[in-house]
């Protein structure tokens, strides 16, 4: 990805597009993990990269960040009760502050 102060090279801005394009298909009231995201956007082994991502979004973003959580079901954020309230007015539900990916994650293909 990008450094803070270098112009982004053309790899970098077409990995973001491929990135945000999967996550915005993502259905209201499933969520995806970061690795599925990943792997869906050709980048296997990518998760990490799919959190920068995300953490570099605009503000007033339209795309629906908050259907990407990690492989154990929880919000990966520093202050997640904007995001969990997101996922619960979509009809997520939280136990133990955890999704149950058995049950709410994306089914693709």
């Amino acid at each position: 990805m990008d450094t803070p102060g270098t112009q982004p090279t053309d790899a970098s801005v077409n990995l973001r597009q491929r990135i945000w394009q999967v996550i915005a298909e993502i259905p209201r009231g499933t969520v995806a993990t970061y690795g599925q995201i990943a792997e869906l956007a050709g980048l296997p082994g990518g998760a990490r990269q799919v959190g920068l991502t995300l953490s570099q979004l605009p503000a007033g973003t339209k795309l629906p960040w908050h259907r990407v959580i990690n492989a154990a079901g929880r919000i990966s954020i520093a202050d997640p009760s904007r995001q969990q309230a997101l996922l619960e007015s979509e009809g997520v539900v939280f136990q133990d502050d955890r999704v149950s990916l058995k049950r709410f994650r994306w089914r693709t293909g």
